[in-house]
């Protein structure tokens, strides 16, 4: 049973699990991870600025997101801009904080709004200073951003967020799976690596749906398992 390009892209839709600050496995991050807590439950406390930035799979936007989605949950509103945020609306007074994904993506239009929100978050005038938490892929200074956004970027609390090797993300996977009392052979963990998103939170939520799939069917996690679920799904 083979696994076309368009079934491949539904399983990694289908799996995108919904980021939360609780769903990020943190292995080197923790500090960072620790850092966002904190501020996510009173983003208004002094908010001194926080810049993460990693490589790709590192999981910036993973926790852009679940503290977008932590702070609506408090009854926060928050401002945003990512690289698909073509025309940014005006600033909103009425914005707790104020988040920027994808930085160093920005066009002329997003830096010239990401510049605006940040000088007014940060304005007395408007009232509390508001949280602004930015990410990119490179540091501060080595963002190619208008120089006056780049420098602001870098003002406050600066994460290098590190993303796992594929050692660390086998052990993280086999001792999930030896939690769950699952057996993962070494040819299922290569092709779940392969296959699958290298992020390790859609990795571990492909390994809760592999294990209730295996369990609803009374089958073993195999290779062919897997593209049975996929033929399901």
């Amino acid at each position: 049973m083979s696994t076309g390009p368009m079934k491949q892209m539904a399983l990694d839709i289908g799996l995108a699990p919904v980021p939360t600050l609780a769903n990020f496995v943190p292995a080197g991050n923790e500090a960072a991870l620790e850092h966002l807590k904190l501020w996510t439950h009173n983003p208004l406390r002094s908010p001194v600025p926080t810049f993460l930035w990693g490589e790709s799979g590192s999981g910036k936007t993973h926790l852009l997101r679940a503290v977008r989605e932590s702070l609506r949950e408090h009854g926060s509103r928050v401002g945003w801009i990512n690289v698909d945020t073509l025309d940014p609306p005006e600033f909103d007074e009425h914005w707790d904080a104020v988040l920027l994904d994808d930085c160093h993506l920005y066009t002329a239009t997003q830096q010239a709004a990401a510049f605006n929100w940040f000088v007014n978050a940060q304005n007395p005038a408007h009232g509390p200073a508001r949280w602004v938490l930015a990410a990119a892929n490179c540091p501060p200074a080595d963002l190619r951003l208008r120089e006056d956004l780049r420098t602001r970027l870098g003002w406050g609390h600066v994460f290098q967020l590190h993303a796992l090797g594929e050692t660390e993300r086998r052990g993280v996977l086999r001792r999930a799976a030896d939690d769950r009392g699952v057996f993962l052979s070494d040819e299922v963990m290569d092709f779940m690596l392969r296959r699958f998103s290298r992020d390790l939170s859609s990795l571990m939520l492909l390994l809760d749906q592999l294990d209730a799939y295996a369990l609803r069917t009374q089958r073993a996690i195999t290779i062919p398992l897997i593209k049975s679920m996929l033929e399901d799904e």
